[in-house]
């Protein structure tokens, strides 16, 4: 296994350590720990560079590995659609580091607004924009508007934090597009009624780390811009032409081997298994990296045993998204339900997909501290981060 970080990180709560809810090691786990009984598995930390297809080789920066079969399981990376200023300015949430980088960022800015005299300047740096209104820009948006309401008063009693805007800008027309529609309607009611400014309908054109400007002619002074608008396959080089799709993701058919290659596999968000029903192939979700992560384990033993490999049929088990305290919604295949109840679900679901009992009860135990008293006590800044 090759691996540019020692460890796993649970991505659907990275918003909660960007804002300051959750330590970034309640929501990582050591690999080496997780495979620590597989005597038959060897872990290096590596980057991969490119992949040699024909002579079988793996490029990396610590040398070059030969292989009988690849499996390419490296997920997806921030797509800023080819707008280079975006790709300078906006801060993406995919990974711990980045969610540092969003939690000092917002911090440092607190405390340069508390020092300047300019009022457009203090606004601008407490200001808020979310591009993406998918679950995890809402669930993003739902958190920041707790930690304006309840905790940003208390920690900063010189600013007028009723002068802090919380924005989300969506392209499509309403909030979680991949939802049922009543869930978009939930959602968008509840960050209304929490103050947060929503815009359907807009696309992001520019930002130059001080000034956002939309297709609906909106600018926006901000010096806080978090980008999950958009994500695509995060994939080594060496591919022929017909292995990726227009989202950098690798072509695989039913049985996850790559287009043209029987011993070169993909599973996940770099995979796209496209039909007539999935063009774009599988959603870029959690469950389908899973699930076929699982089936290809078995298909696995199966060749080694000359066995016939079973294809992948994606099983859908529901979406859920939480809008913050006491509210959440959850569609599954049995219904759609919302409030309170699809909140516990909610966290129950979050809480027994992370990997160590250490994990699960460091989160249990921050989230009933955070909803006792309202703290969010993670507000530390570890590391100033300094911008392009």
């Amino acid at each position: 296994m090759l691996d540019k970080n020692n460890y796993h990180a649970f991505q659907p709560l990275l918003y909660q350590v960007a804002t300051a809810g959750l330590e970034p090691d309640s929501i990582a786990y050591p690999l080496r720990k997780i495979f620590k009984n597989f005597r038959n598995l060897h872990f290096r930390m590596a980057e991969v560079k490119s992949v040699d297809t024909a002579a079988n080789e793996v490029i990396t920066d610590i040398g070059t590995l030969s292989y009988d079969y690849l499996v390419i399981a490296t997920g997806s990376a921030t797509n800023f659609f080819g707008n280079e200023q975006l790709a300078k300015y906006a801060m993406p949430m995919k990974s711990v580091p980045e969610a540092l980088n969003i939690r000092s960022l917002i911090l440092q800015n607190f405390e340069k607004a508390l020092i300047t005299d300019d009022l457009k300047e203090r606004e601008a740096l407490m200001n808020i924009v979310i591009v993406g209104g998918g679950p995890t820009g809402v669930e993003l948006a739902g958190a920041l508007s707790e930690l304006r309401r309840h905790v940003l008063p208390k920690d900063y009693p010189d600013l007028d934090i009723r002068r802090m805007s919380i924005n989300i800008v969506e392209a499509s027309p309403r909030l979680l597009s991949s939802m049922d529609p009543r869930s978009s309607e939930e959602a968008l009611e509840t960050l209304t009624d929490r103050d947060v400014q929503v815009w359907t309908d807009v696309r992001v054109l520019s930002y130059d780390g001080q000034t956002m400007k939309a297709s609906n002619g909106m600018e926006i002074q901000c010096y806080n811009l978090i980008w999950a608008a958009g994500v695509e396959g995060c994939v080594p080089t060496g591919w022929s032409e017909g292995q990726l799709n227009r989202g950098k993701r690798l072509i695989v058919d039913e049985f996850n081997h790559v287009h043209g290659l029987k011993n070169v596999f993909a599973i996940g968000d770099v995979a796209s298994m496209e039909s007539v029903d999935l063009p774009r192939g599988h959603p870029m979700l959690a469950q389908v990296a899973i699930q076929q992560g699982k089936l290809l384990a078995a298909n696995l033993l199966r060749l080694r045993s000359g066995k016939d490999v079973k294809a992948f049929v994606y099983k859908d088990l529901g979406s859920m998204a939480t809008i913050g305290r006491n509210k959440a919604v959850v569609d599954m295949p049995a219904g759609h339900f919302k409030g309170f109840g699809a909140w516990v679900v909610w966290m129950t679901v979050h809480v027994m997909q992370l990997i160590g009992f250490r994990n699960k009860m460091l989160v249990i135990l921050n989230w009933f501290y955070n909803y006792l008293i309202y703290a969010r006590d993670i507000r530390l800044i570890i590391r100033k981060y300094q911008r392009p």
